[in-house]
C-alpha cells in the first residue's frame, strides 16, 4: 500500500510538472525565457507556489527544463515525419515540410522557440546558453546528416556540400519564420519552400524526385 500512494505521488508530481513545461514552453516562445517565473506559473494553473518550487528549484532550472520540453516538441512534430520517409532526397524535402508545418501551425505561438529563444540567449554565457547551443547543434547536425544520406543513396550530386546545403535551408526557413512572426504573413513560407526546392533541384542527380516548385502570390496592394 505504501508502495502505491509513493507511485501515486510520483505520478501526479510527474503530471504537473509537464502541464507546468506545457504552459512554460508557450509563454517563452512568445515572451522569452526570462519571461519565465515559478509564481506566475504557479498563479496562472492555480498551483502552489511552494510546490512549483520544489518541482524545480529555482528559475534557471525551470528555463533548463524549458528547453528541454521544446527539445522533445521540436522531435516529435519535425525530426519524426522526417525520418518516417526513408533516407534520401524525398527525405530532405519531408523535413523542411515537416519544419514549415511546426512554425506556420504555430506548434509554439511564438512561431519557432528556439529562433526566438537563441536570438535572446546568444550572447550571454550559461548554462541556458549551453542548452540551447547543443539543441541548435543537434539540429544542424541532423539536417547535415539527412542530406548525406541523400549524397550516399546517390540522388545528390557526389560533390554536393552538406554543411552548406544545410546552412542554406535553415537560413530559408528561419527567415520565413520571421517573417511570419513579424508580419503576420505566410508568404514567407511559399517563398522558403521555392528556394529551398531550387537549391534541392540544382544539387539532385533526378530533379524529378522532388515536387514543382509553386508560384508565389504577390502581396495584395
Amino acid at each position: 500500500m505504501a508502495l502505491a500512494r509513493a507511485d501515486g505521488r510520483v505520478e501526479r508530481g510527474n503530471q504537473t510538472r509537464q502541464m507546468i513545461l506545457g504552459r512554460a514552453v508557450q509563454i517563452a516562445s512568445v515572451e522569452g525565457l526570462e519571461g519565465l517565473s515559478l509564481g506566475r506559473l504557479a498563479t496562472e494553473l492555480g498551483l502552489s507556489k511552494s510546490g512549483v518550487f520544489a518541482l524545480f528549484g529555482s528559475k534557471e532550472e525551470l528555463q533548463l527544463a524549458t528547453v528541454r520540453a521544446a527539445v522533445t516538441v521540436y522531435v516529435d512534430h519535425v525530426l519524426r515525419p522526417a525520418r518516417s520517409v526513408p533516407p534520401g532526397l524525398r527525405r530532405v524535402w519531408r523535413l523542411c515540410e515537416a519544419w514549415t508545418a511546426y512554425s506556420r501551425d504555430r506548434v509554439f505561438r511564438g512561431g519557432c522557440f528556439f529562433y526566438a529563444a537563441t536570438a535572446e540567449f546568444d550572447s550571454r554565457p550559461g548554462k541556458v546558453h549551453d542548452a540551447l547551443a547543443a539543441a541548435q547543434t543537434g539540429w544542424v547536425t541532423f539536417v547535415e546528416q539527412t542530406i548525406d544520406e541523400a549524397r550516399a543513396a546517390g540522388e545528390l550530386a557526389a560533390d554536393t556540400d552538406a554543411g552548406q546545403l544545410a546552412f542554406e535551408i535553415i537560413a530559408f526557413l528561419e527567415l520565413a519564420n520571421a517573417e511570419s512572426v513579424l508580419q503576420n504573413s505566410s508568404l514567407g513560407y511559399e517563398k522558403a519552400a521555392r528556394s529551398v526546392l531550387g537549391r534541392l533541384r540544382a544539387a539532385a542527380t533526378d530533379p524529378a524526385l522532388l515536387p514543382t516548385p509553386r508560384r508565389v502570390p504577390s502581396p495584395l496592394r
